[in-house]
């Protein structure tokens, strides 16, 4: 059942539009230090630049991003009634407040723009409030993290797996021509039904979105071309039912449900299609986590890459998810603590990683399987990077004679930079850094340096293999055995792409 019917709808997006409540303004008007501590979850320093402030665009920021009571007067500009039959705001004949959170959404990297609806932010202003179990998160740094990390080709159908709020589904809509969106909470539907509603996603941004309730893959009978999915992936130690928290616990042992996800998402993707999960996963005893989850796609006919952003100890992680469910400060900090370190005992976890998996139906007798440690800085958005690599993995793999007749190019964000000594005649060092995605670098000899910097896409490899080895004056055959197996990585990590 929809928190507005169509009309309502279409009355709120109108006032939204008249009162300029949309992002660039919000900022404006709260300014660098509003910003600064909205980005701490504190209100004091964007509460000074509205002070004294009474029109709308204020008093609709003072309800919503700072969970503020405001006159009705100074409302006036918004449908009070249809929000308030909905349960949005609740009013006491004077003033109203916010119990459920709407503001603007505009992402840089696809024009992705409206209004998201969720729960209010708890623990704002320091203070302490417990997460309701059916609590709705909003866009947060893993929903934005999974945006940009979302390869963003045109496809035939998209499946978002626990769409929450909704946010990737306004995404999925610009690049995909039908997007199913599935959550277990009937709330988070109501909520992503909203936000797409208000956000024009079925009008103005692309494919209409289906919502779908139930759990994991069983409202989806179909096969799709690309599933995302940001799971409640967190390891905490079993609740009661109506105590767990439905955005962020599914009631698996451990990593169990990533497990399930990673398992049945190979079975309902189309040829070629592509799975990308942002996801925790424990490591076990003193087992490598790259052989746990090499085990989990194993006889599947998949290609997996999955890529660690941060490895966090037990304590580190505990004590991340108490602070998120507003335990911090409370007299159920310490007991919590110590039922999650029994728990983790109890599974053997000494550690979890936080980070990527991607799944590709790529068709090959034997499947590529990538494990990495990526925890250096990346430029966002790291969609494009992640969309190419399937090339250049199906590149990599290629015969000796494909490699050496192909004809390749150093990927455009591409340099080379050199160090040495002052006054020396050659440089010590040349590496070659990309300055977008991953930001990858790869230290080059003379060799190698050679052969990269001659690869514009003009000359196959194999000529440009043997007009290096004659330039240094050494054997052919000894520059191709050394340069294949660096130009394979070169290609897979993006440094080359094809010409």
């Amino acid at each position: 059942m929809s928190l507005l019917e169509p009309d309502a709808v279409s009355r709120l997006r109108d006032a939204f539009e008249e009162i300029g409540y949309r992002t660039d303004d919000v900022l404006e008007a709260v300014g660098q230090a509003g910003q600064r501590g909205l980005g701490r979850n504190t209100t004091v320093a964007a509460q000074t630049a509205l002070a004294g402030r009474d029109d709308p665009l204020a008093s609709v920021i003072n309800l919503w991003l700072l969970r503020r009571s405001v006159p009705l007067g100074r409302l006036a500009a918004l449908p009070l009634g249809d929000l308030s039959a909905a349960g949005i705001i609740e009013t006491d004949g004077e003033n109203a407040t916010a119990a459920v959170d709407i503001r603007p959404y505009d992402s840089p990297d696809d024009d992705a723009t409206g209004w998201v609806v969720c729960d209010p932010t708890p623990g704002l202003d320091k203070q302490i409030t417990r997460t309701r179990p059916d609590y709705v998160l909003g866009v947060s740094p893993a929903s934005t993290s999974l945006a940009q990390m979302t390869s963003r080709r045109t496809v035939g159908t998209a499946l978002d797996l626990g769409c929450g709020c909704g946010v990737q589904s306004m995404h999925l809509a610009r690049h995909a021509d039908r997007v199913i969106a599935t959550d277990v909470n009937p709330r988070a539907l109501q909520m992503a039904e909203l936000s797409l509603a208000l956000s024009g996603t079925s009008t103005t941004q692309g494919a209409d979105v289906e919502l779908r309730e139930g759990s994991l893959f069983d409202p989806v009978p179909e096969t799709v071309d690309l599933i995302v999915s940001n799971p409640p992936y967190v390891m905490s130690p079993p609740q009661p039912k109506g105590q767990r928290l439905t955005y962020r616990e599914a009631g698996f042992s451990g990593d169990g449900l990533i497990e399930q996800v990673v398992r049945q998402a190979p079975g309902h993707l189309n040829p070629g299609g592509t799975v990308q999960i942002l996801a925790n996963w424990a490591q076990i005893g003193d087992q490598p986590w790259a052989d746990r989850l090499a085990g989990w796609v194993e006889g599947l006919g998949v290609d997996l890459w999955a890529l660690e952003r941060e490895h966090l100890d037990v304590h580190e992680y505990i004590e991340t998810w108490l602070t998120d469910a507003g335990l911090d400060g409370s007299p159920q900090w310490r007991p919590s603590y110590d039922e999650w370190l029994g728990y983790f005992a109890q599974l053997g976890i000494t550690g979890v990683s936080m980070g990527w998996i991607t799944l590709t139906a790529a068709g090959r007798e034997h499947p590529d399987l990538s494990f990495e440690e990526w925890p250096w800085s990346i430029e966002q958005p790291v969609g494009q990077a992640v969309g190419q690599r399937r090339a250049g993995v199906d590149d990599a793999l290629a015969s000796d004679d494909a490699l050496l007749g192909g004809r390749w190019a150093v990927r455009d964000d591409v340099i080379a930079e050199s160090t040495g000594r002052p006054g020396a005649a050659d440089p010590e060092h040349l590496v070659f850094r990309q300055r977008s995605g991953l930001c990858r670098a790869m230290e080059a000899d003379t060799v190698l340096g050679g052969v990269l910097g001659a690869c514009d896409g003009d000359l196959n490899l194999g000529a440009i293999v043997a007009a290096v080895a004659e330039i240094l004056d050494v054997d052919a055959g000894e520059v191709r055995e050394q340069i294949l197996p660096q130009v394979r990585r070169a290609l897979r990590e993006g440094i080359l792409v094809r010409a």
